[in-house]
């Protein structure tokens, strides 16, 4: 492919992706990578190039572009090169017109700004959040550990602050190392990682999962207790969920049963677990505003009415864990959001909803106090955004 063409093929994706955003339609890994399955044509740099394009016009976007030229038109305003293949030529996009209208840059939709603004982001802060990702992996130490790992892996280095993690070059083909077809690496950014540990499980101990999703937490918190105890992972996404199993299976986690979960009945399902519970995770459904560095168009996705939803569903969530723990156990809320409204605000909501509830201090290695737990940032962590808080339910 020419410059020119990978130029509108970008282009081509964006409108796709574009539409999927409003539409809550396919993620844009997967809209690229059924674009370039019907285009064999295109080689490994050209997929990559593109791939590129595409991506930086996402991050360049604030809110979401009325299509694809106007937010690669913002790409080729701060890039020569890429002005340059706006030719005219076979296979190219047309001549950029004078005034033609652009996408408005920015890091996110301006009410999304502001909400984050208020909830204590400005500048730097604010600007990191779109950044690039890293690719980071926990070492399980129920197979490896960390010194082995990176001894074998000569590219690998030490992650900065969780104490299993490494950190691969970007572009690194995970599964095709032999360390992780032998469970002994699980992709895991370094930010889950760490607030994973908030969870403080110990081995012989009974740990609900509640919002478990593919596991990683729940593969995580296994390898904490040294395969000794009970974890019940759970989640309502049967396909989620699904991946599981193989996964627990690979990373040799013995003491890990799951549990499909009908929304709104899952205190039935439960019932044998109320109140029996050492310790129970809620990873809550969230806006995700703590992981635009992997899902940078995930900002185009979101309204006021569906954070609001999403606050509901918090709730109810929490609502359900604290049936389960026994008195005296620990509850720990994780979003991978930035937003106050569903972070320490939701804490103090469930604070109020359950007398006899208290929060814990609570330390990690990286993060800084934020309300009622813990927050983590891109800009000063070097992970993706989460908040967490532990609570202890009264004995």
């Amino acid at each position: 492919m020419t410059p020119p063409a990978r130029t509108q093929a970008a282009i081509e994706l964006l409108d796709q992706i574009i539409a999927a955003a409003r539409e809550f339609g396919a993620a844009a890994d997967t809209l690229i990578a059924r674009y370039f399955a019907t285009r064999r044509y295109a080689g490994s740099k050209d997929r990559r190039a593109v791939r590129d394009l595409v991506y930086a016009a996402i991050r360049k976007a604030g809110d979401r572009p009325e299509n694809g030229r106007t937010a690669m038109l913002l790409v080729a305003d701060a890039d020569p090169e890429v002005a340059a293949t706006f030719d005219g030529s076979t296979h190219a996009p047309a001549p950029i017109a004078k005034d033609e209208p652009r996408a408005r840059a920015g890091v996110a939709p301006q009410w999304l700004s502001k909400a984050l603004r208020a909830s204590g982001l400005d500048g730097a802060a604010l600007t990191d959040l779109a950044g690039r990702a890293t690719l980071d992996l926990r070492v399980n130490t129920l197979i490896a550990d960390r010194a082995t790992v990176l001894a074998a892996l000569p590219y690998a280095e030490a992650t900065a602050h969780a104490p299993d993690g490494i950190r691969l070059p970007t572009g690194t083909n995970v599964e095709a190392l032999p360390l992780f077809n032998e469970g002994a690496l699980e992709v895991q950014d370094e930010g889950s990682q760490l607030v994973g540990l908030a969870m403080q499980a110990k081995p012989g101990e009974r740990i609900v999962d509640l919002c478990a999703g593919a596991g990683g937490k729940t593969l995580a918190l296994a390898a904490t207790m040294k395969n000794e105890g009970v974890i019940l992972a759970c989640d309502t996404d049967r396909n989620r969920l699904a991946r599981l199993a193989p996964r627990a299976t690979r990373a040799g986690a013995t003491i890990v049963e799951s549990r499909l979960l009908n929304p709104t009945r899952e205190i039935e399902a439960l019932s044998e677990w109320a109140g029996r519970a050492d310790g129970v995770l809620v990873d809550a459904p969230c806006s995700g505003t703590g992981t635009w560095r992997r899902n940078p168009e995930a900002r185009w996705r979101l309204t006021p009415d569906r954070v609001s939803r999403l606050q509901s569903t918090q709730q109810q969530v929490l609502s359900v864990a604290a049936t389960l723990v026994k008195p005296g156990g620990a509850l720990v809320y994780i979003v991978c959001s930035l937003l106050d409204a569903e972070g320490t605000d939701q804490v103090t909501w469930f604070l109020n909803a359950h007398p006899g509830w208290t929060t814990e201090p609570l330390t990690l290695p990286a993060g800084a106090k934020h309300g009622h737990g813990v927050r983590l940032e891109p800009g000063r962590d070097g992970t993706d955004g989460f908040f967490v808080a532990r609570l202890r339910a009264a004995c």
